[in-house]
């Protein structure tokens, strides 16, 4: 791992696809200081290398893939990709030619009237000849499984899917460097694993480069080398595992781990182990040092080890606020029906999700909830205790009172905000909706609070904010008009790790305020950690129901429904051949950490010294 000064001196060799010297570039804005976002950058790239950056958002990630593909042009500084300089005018044509970009939002880049023709338009605009823009286009809507899409509008696809339209779109141009600007965050996990090994074969085989900006450190953990950036310096650079074995410097950088790598980091630390650089290799070898370190213990310390039991917040109501009844749904230009004969039910205060793989309904869904969309057969219907009301979203006379009472975030909520300062922008819901202007300025002063907004923001545009910040001022907006039920698509998409539990540390204290959360999200490990009930959507039909402990216990094979187990109960699992009575109901880190302790007491294989593998240091460790 290399600590890195904000202007390091490389050696700039005619192999490498990408070599930045002392970058520079800030955005300029209206009648206010322009912002830096990159600050003296130096890095090289070489052919062929799938390299993953990383950073908190607003680190310079995306502005450094926008000069790379000559989207901007650096203030200060020199680039050269693919051995052209990328501040010469002359080579724009042909950098922009070799180079293709995925943006984390597809609409932002989609362009044809029909699927097929979207994935066409970038090597027409290359100029290469029919026949081989059709096997291309064929073999690019296969390769993402949107073959059977190709005559659809693309407006008729579900976020997930626009995805791989948009990732196909590129693939058939067939890049030399393949920059991903947190391309697969709308993906559910088995297409987002397809894909990432996709492009995997896609280097090996082609030897594209590959230039991979995730905040999944899951998918940092696939590439060659890893760099960390903030404030537009580069901070840290080396192999994945070189940065995971500094964990501590990366949690002070606002990142995470892999959860395999914060399971062996805090088992060593519990149990005064050194952690070492081939442990955090990958799951195998991860898996492989658990077993190794216990192996080395005796029962005293690894009991000793062992944490003191967290409470959980269950919710014990079973007053039921909203009641969805045989609802089925097609959209014309589809024909075929998106949802069918769905019912279920959700209780007042609780966290109920609703998960499922690209396409599979979910967004179609929850536009129901509050009238969005109508039924086309089937009730939506919201119910009230206190006065004994019920109101149906097919009846005009309730729809209004339906959206005071159920809000709606959608997948960037960002896009959500129009008005001209963040005071206006929050308030705008709650005037709309009858809400007094004294009682509107309350409600937003407790929303700002909530999602930690200081009033300084409130004068200002919602133009001009970080990511983070529209994210939050947009849910300040849903909280300000005080639903008694929040409909949250995808919150947390795109936020870095810092970003991600501010959201879900939201919906915790709107929880506690009496609100009922109805969340949809691709990340398993976040749906079962906050969530006390789930509903799997697969093709349109509600395919199971219940708690996470039900769900993803292995009673029934999520994959069977495109979906995956969290990564932690996947990475437990493993260790059942040794720990047969592994609690796996358990979705945070340190919680798992006790239960894999007090399994292996139970077992007493804590001094078993014939363990299956040996220490993988030692060069022997096989793999599972």
């Amino acid at each position: 791992m290399t600590e890195h000064s904000p202007k390091p001196d490389i050696e700039l060799e005619s192999k490498d696809a990408v070599r930045a010297c002392d970058l520079y570039f800030s955005y300029a804005r209206q009648d206010m200081p322009p912002v830096q976002a990159l600050a003296g950058l130096s890095l090289s790239i070489q052919r062929g290398e799938h390299v993953v950056f990383v950073g908190r958002n607003g680190s310079g990630k995306s502005t450094l893939a926008k000069l790379i593909n000559v989207l901007e042009a650096p203030d200060e500084g020199t680039l050269e990709v693919l051995g052209l300089n990328a501040l010469s005018e002359d080579n724009f044509w042909s950098i922009r030619s070799r180079c293709g970009m995925v943006f984390q939002n597809p609409d932002n880049q989609i362009v044809g009237t029909s699927v097929e023709e979207d994935v066409a338009f970038g090597p027409e605009n290359l100029g290469v000849p029919t026949p081989e823009i059709r096997r291309r286009v064929d073999d690019a809507l296969k390769y993402v499984g949107l073959s059977e899409y190709a005559d659809r509008l693309p407006s008729s696809l579900s976020g997930g899917q626009k995805q791989k339209l948009a990732i196909a779109g590129v693939l058939a141009m067939m890049p030399e460097v393949l920059i991903l600007d947190e391309s697969t965050a709308m993906l559910d996990p088995i297409s987002r694993n397809e894909f990432l090994l996709l492009v995997e074969r896609l280097r090996s085989e082609k030897g594209i480069t590959v230039v991979h900006i995730t905040h999944d450190m899951s998918e940092a953990a696939r590439g060659k080398r890893v760099f960390v950036l903030e404030k537009g310096r580069l901070v840290m650079e080396g192999p994945p595992s070189e940065l995971f074995l500094e964990e501590s410097r990366m949690k002070e950088l606002g990142l995470d781990v892999p959860v395999y790598v914060g399971v062996v980091m805090s088992l060593c630390r519990r149990l005064g182990k050194k952690p070492r650089q081939e442990y955090l290799q990958s799951v195998d070898t991860a898996i492989q040092a658990v077993r190794s370190i216990l192996r080395d213990c005796d029962a005293k310390t690894v009991s000793d080890a062992i944490g003191t039991s967290r409470e959980s917040v269950s919710v014990e109501s079973t007053e039921t606020v909203l009641q969805v009844r045989n609802l089925s749904h097609a959209y014309e230009e589809r024909g075929e029906k998106v949802l069918c004969d769905i019912s279920f039910s959700v209780k007042k205060g609780e966290i109920f999700s609703v998960i499922g793989h690209s396409g599979s309904g979910k967004t179609t869904l929850i536009s129901h909830l509050n009238g969005l969309i109508r039924p086309q057969t089937g009730d939506v219907e919201l119910f009230e205790s206190v006065n004994s009301m019920v109101w149906n979203t097919r009846k005009n006379s309730d729809v209004k009172e339906i959206r005071k009472r159920v809000g709606l975030l959608f997948q960037y909520p960002e896009y959500q905000l129009f008005e001209e300062t963040v005071r206006k922008d929050i308030l705008f819901g709650p005037l709309k909706m009858g809400v007094k202007p004294e009682a509107a300025e309350d409600n937003m002063k407790e929303a700002i609070g909530l999602v930690g907004l200081d009033e300084t923001y409130l004068e200002r545009s919602p133009f001009e904010l970080s990511g983070g910040q529209k994210r939050r001022v947009a849910f300040a907006g849903i909280i300000a008009m005080n639903p008694d039920i929040l409909v949250l698509d995808e919150p947390a998409a795109g936020l870095d790790p810092v970003g991600r539990r501010d959201v879900f540390r939201y919906i915790g204290e709107l929880r506690k305020l009496g609100k009922t959360i109805i969340l949809v999200s691709h990340n398993m490990d976040e749906a079962a950690r906050i969530s006390d009930r789930m509903l799997v959507l697969s093709h349109g039909k509600a395919i199971c129901e219940g708690t996470p402990e039900q769900l993803f216990s292995g009673r029934r094979e999520v994959a069977d429904f495109g979906l995956e187990l969290p990564e932690l109960v996947s990475f437990e699992k493993l260790l059942l051949p040794d720990y047969p009575d592994l609690n796996l109901s358990v979705y945070e880190v340190e919680e798992a950490v006790d239960e894999i302790l007090r399994a292996a007491v139970r077992a007493g294989k804590s001094n078993d010294k014939t363990s299956h593998e040996p220490d993988p240091v030692d060069g022997e460790a096989r793999n599972d």
